[in-house]
């Protein structure tokens, strides 16, 4: 029998709280008192959720991001301590993964047709977006925390979709334990961190999705105790170009979409932040490069691959040191 906590089910009261954002919807399931004010910490959920969204927006003109990717080259810009905690996130990220998580591919995603710009790719901006850009990364853009700015070294447009939302469970779980709630559920589309275990005892458990194209269906299950998961895949935003499968995640060291044997790769982490960017890094790194930044980085981590003879499954640490078929 699991652990009872010292809330039992006689005084918890199981409640989920939603709301969209981000092109998606946020929910969080929350056990606590009877007490807790709910309309409270819903609305403080939304904020959240919203001051994310406001600051680290492709899709608003008047976010902070994109207030920097306009911003002259060179000109310091005043920006939330939260975004610049991305920032400094995504850098570090960008290097320790050989530039396979990158922040700079704004103008790849917009030119292939999956940013606000447009919604088809577009040949005369996929060649200009494929020229090499010197001084990425930590040379590209210099970070002042201390002072809340930043500045660009050279003409870059920056996307922070494969780490925002990771980001935004973050925010959403600091809300929770705010208003004294010890055991919840955060989810914003595939990514999820969990807020110790249910009252109950039991850990919380989380539905791996089957990186099937236009079927919802599960894969496995996971078990969550004060720690996040998420997910990057092919199979939600893609483009099908002849007989290739292009990801809407882009490569760029090859200026392009990925295009590999990967179906989806879900990585656990304390934050759901560095669970989301390490996520799209093992993505765009592929099995046999992935993996082995995974074994260094001491990532658990799992990869569907896809094969001819169906999806096989790579894990390491608690996803298992071993390849599986899946039916």
């Amino acid at each position: 029998m699991p652990k009872m906590s010292s809330e039992t089910a006689v005084t918890c009261k199981r409640t989920t709280l939603h709301g969209p954002a981000m092109g998606t919807r946020w929910s969080a399931t929350v056990d606590a008192d009877h007490s807790l004010d709910l309309e409270a910490l819903h609305q403080a959920l939304a904020a959240a959720v919203e001051q994310v969204d406001g600051q680290m927006s492709p899709w608003k003109p008047d976010s902070d991001l994109m207030r920097l990717n306009r911003a002259p080259v060179d000109a310091w810009m005043d920006l939330p301590a939260d975004m610049l905690a991305v920032l400094d996130c995504s850098l570090d990220v960008q290097r320790l993964s050989a530039g396979a998580f990158d922040p700079c591919v704004g103008d790849l995603v917009d030119a292939w047709g999956f940013g606000a710009v447009r919604d088809t790719p577009d040949a005369e901006a996929i060649r200009a977006a494929r020229q090499p850009r010197p001084h990425t990364g930590h040379g590209g853009l210099e970070l002042e925390r201390p002072a809340g700015r930043a500045r660009k070294r050279t003409p870059l447009q920056l996307d922070l979709c494969g780490i925002a939302k990771g980001y935004a469970v973050d925010r959403m779980v600091a809300v929770l334990q705010a208003h004294g709630v010890r055991h919840a559920l955060a989810a914003l589309d595939g990514e999820l961190r969990a807020l110790g275990r249910q009252a109950s005892g039991v850990p919380w458990a989380v539905a791996l999705e089957r990186p099937d194209v236009g079927l919802r269906a599960v894969q496995g299950v996971i078990e969550l105790e004060d720690l996040a998961v998420a997910t990057s895949g092919d199979y939600r935003r893609f483009l099908q170009v002849g007989d290739a499968h292009l990801a809407h995640t882009m490569d760029a060291r090859r200026r392009a979409p990925v295009n590999n044997a990967v179906a989806s790769v879900t990585v656990l982490a304390r934050t759901c932040m560095h669970a989301d960017a390490w996520a799209t890094a093992l993505l765009v790194a592929g099995p046999d490069e992935g993996l082995a930044m995974a074994q260094r980085m001491g990532l658990d981590v799992l990869f569907l691959l896809r094969r001819a003879e169906g999806l096989v499954e790579l894990g390491r640490g608690r996803f298992g040191n071993s390849t599986r078929k899946s039916n």
